[in-house]
């Protein structure tokens, strides 16, 4: 039987959400491996001279321990 983990990381990107999301995947599975999901807590942004500056998100992210 398979054990999970989840852990909790922040990611952003001055182009969007998404790509904070992808951003934040990418750079997580450089170190985690087996990631099976995440799960999007909450989105943020920045805000300069009355213009988006910073997408960020918080996210939880699941991944199988190796046995």
């Amino acid at each position: 039987m398979p054990v999970a983990k989840v852990t909790e990381i922040s990611s952003t990107s001055q182009e969007s959400f998404e790509d904070a999301i992808r951003k934040g995947l990418e750079r997580a599975a450089r170190t985690l491996n087996n990631i099976r999901g995440a799960w999007i807590k909450e989105f943020n942004i920045d805000v300069e001279d009355n213009r988006v500056s910073r997408y960020r998100v918080d996210m939880k992210v699941t991944f199988v321990l190796d046995d």
